[in-house]
């Protein structure tokens, strides 16, 4: 045999060798795992799946507690007067939506938190980040006599629940097959929105369980303690870190500069906005308009019927995204901003009635188109970057578009989040101009159907013209 002969048989072996190794998971110390590679059958087949599956399990748990912290607050305020504190609207108003304005910015800092730190360390950190705003808002609510601005800086600090949301995401993404990421992707976000529905069913009756009459608040913050600490410990006994989840700054920097990412950034705040926004609120504007149900006694406990929103909201999320495959996520979209106005509208002309449960009927049907309108909006940023972004009509690769892609879907989901500030703080300038809330929803009104517009104009009326198809 040759020199070259066998030098050509060594290269092939070790070739060989290298692939063979690709497909061995490597287990480090500190539960971090090399050679991952989630688009390898044999791996993900044989070991790959159920490190996933196991690490989106606790990953759920950690965020649907973020959520239950970052809505902490809107249920929390309408049991203030009971409790002796005299707070005025406007004051009201800001404790509901500073956790908002906080979570929507720390969303940016912690979608690079996973790269920097592992997404099983950063788990553990993000979820025991959340006992200082529940420790805290048990100490503020105990004493009527706590200072408004010390209330307001704890409420900000509610928003590390809000920040969750972006790291989690980032996390799995790395877990998962291209062909099995929006499943495990909606699961994810759909388990973390039900915090919200879950903190406003079991507040009130935590509080009022064993309160004979008064309400025990401080409960509602001390009560998740011993969840979260269950969070970061499953997150540091069961989850993993990857070697391979790479940071992608460049993609950020790149994404920002493309014009359809501020275009469904303005989408996502009229769909995910409203629900986070609507979230928040909605046990105030109960105890406004039909004070008589802002607490509904069952036996000894006091149960508060907003819950219901953000549930049928979280729930009809993943539906929103499975009719957009149908339909198409831009026709998906258009139909959820026609009937949020189109409920919104019905609302304000029936509230004369004074009909509580026509009332609470309307609103859910609103968190509904919302939710639908958050997973069939979500669905239409990878195939708009895919096929109409700057990269793909230059002739980016595929795998430049899906980067493009990746990083716009985490800079859109905290550009919608600020929605959870704006809803609230429009409500609230509406009442101080003219003590009704009516004009706050003409105006919300008049922002879906400019978000229609924005959509029919951009995705469905040029969508033969600019190939962009199905989106």
């Amino acid at each position: 045999m040759t020199a070259e002969r066998t030098a050509e048989i060594g290269t092939a072996d070790a070739g060989a060798a290298r692939t063979a190794d690709t497909l061995t998971l490597e287990h480090r110390p500190g539960r971090w795992i090399a050679n991952w590679d989630a688009e390898n059958k044999e791996q993900w087949e044989s070991a790959g799946r159920s490190i996933a599956r196991r690490n989106l399990n606790w990953s759920i748990f950690a965020e649907f507690l973020g959520f239950v912290v970052w809505q902490l607050w809107s249920i929390v305020v309408v049991q203030l007067p009971a409790a002796g504190f005299k707070f005025s609207t406007n004051e009201i108003f800001w404790l509901i939506s500073m956790p908002s304005l906080v979570g929507a910015t720390l969303r940016i800092p912690y979608t690079f938190m996973v790269p920097r730190f592992g997404g099983r360390n950063w788990t553990i950190v993000s979820a025991l980040l959340l006992l200082i705003p529940t420790i805290g808002l048990g100490l503020c609510v105990a004493n009527p006599a706590t200072p408004f601005g010390v209330m307001l800086f704890v409420a900000a600090l509610a928003g590390f629940g809000g920040g969750n949301f972006a790291s989690s995401m980032a996390n799995i993404t790395f877990f998962y097959p291209a062909r099995e990421k929006g499943w495990a992707l909606g699961l994810n976000a759909a388990g973390g929105n039900l915090g919200a529905a879950v903190a406003q069913l079991a507040v009130p009756i935590a509080i009022t369980l064993l309160a004979a009459g008064t309400v025990n608040l401080p409960v509602a913050g001390f009560m998740w303690v011993p969840l979260i600490l269950l969070a970061a410990f499953g997150a540091w006994k069961y989850m993993n870190n990857l070697t391979s989840a790479k940071g992608d700054v460049a993609g950020s920097l790149a994404a920002l500069k493309e014009p359809h990412l501020w275009i469904m950034a303005l989408l996502y705040i009229g769909t995910f906005g409203s629900f986070i926004g609507f979230a928040g609120v909605f046990p105030k504007l109960i105890k406004d308009y039909f004070p008589a149900f802002s607490s509904i006694s069952v036996g000894t406990v006091a149960l508060s019927l907003a819950f219901l929103g953000p549930l049928v909201g979280s729930l009809a999320r993943p539906y929103g995204g499975r009719m957009a495959d149908r339909m198409g996520g831009a026709r998906m979209t258009v139909a959820a901003f026609a009937a949020m106005a189109v409920i919104t509208l019905t609302m304000l002309w029936t509230l004369p009635m004074k009909n509580f449960w026509l009332f609470l009927f309307l609103f859910l049907l609103l968190f509904t188109a919302s939710g639908f309108g958050n997973g069939a909006t979500y669905r239409m940023i990878p195939i708009i970057f895919a096929t109409s972004s700057r990269a793909a009509r230059s002739g980016a690769s595929t795998h430049t578009t899906q980067r493009l892609a990746s990083s716009a879907l985490g800079l859109i989901s905290a550009i919608g989040a600020y929605g959870g500030f704006i809803i609230p703080q429009v409500l609230n300038a509406s009442n101080t101009a003219s003590g009704s809330y009516t004009s706050a929803f003409y105006g919300f009104v008049g922002a879906y159907v400019l978000m229609l517009a924005v959509c029919w104009f951009c995705y469905i009326r040029n969508a033969n013209r600019n190939a962009m198809g199905h989106v």
